[in-house]
């Protein structure tokens, strides 16, 4: 079993979405939004991000990083990501977060949509390793 943490990078506000894989079938375990304060000052909102992820990771024990366009773990650029959940390269938001939902098996779409698209980020992952 795989579990991925998908990032959707963002200085006031980072998407994350961590999912499992097993023989396939992919499920969302944890998913939100980590957001800083625009009056903080720089070092601190860097600091708090940092905090932040790794207690992702420690809590989550990922065994793959999916960012988009972030460090280089696994890369995807947003028309990958928009092609591999909807066939379309060019779809907008509520498509894309439609098949977030179908393919989690989730009652309601992931909100925010910065969850959303992490979510999307990690299954996107899943096609590409």
């Amino acid at each position: 079993m795989k579990r991925i943490l998908g990032i959707d990078p963002g200085f006031g506000k980072m998407g994350f979405g961590c999912i499992e894989v097993d023989r396939g079938v992919c499920r969302a375990k944890d998913f939100g939004v980590i957001t800083t304060k625009p009056k903080e000052a720089l070092p601190n909102r860097l600091k708090q991000l940092a905090e932040d992820l790794r207690e992702l990771v420690r809590i989550g024990k990922p065994t793959s990083i999916a960012v988009e366009q972030g460090i280089p773990v696994v890369e995807v650029f947003p028309n990958q990501v928009k092609k591999a959940l909807t066939g379309d390269g060019h779809a907008g938001k509520p498509a894309m977060q439609k098949m977030v939902k179908i393919l989690l098996g989730l009652s309601r779409i992931p909100k925010p949509d910065d969850a959303a698209d992490a979510l999307a980020i990690a299954i996107t992952a899943v096609t590409i390793r």
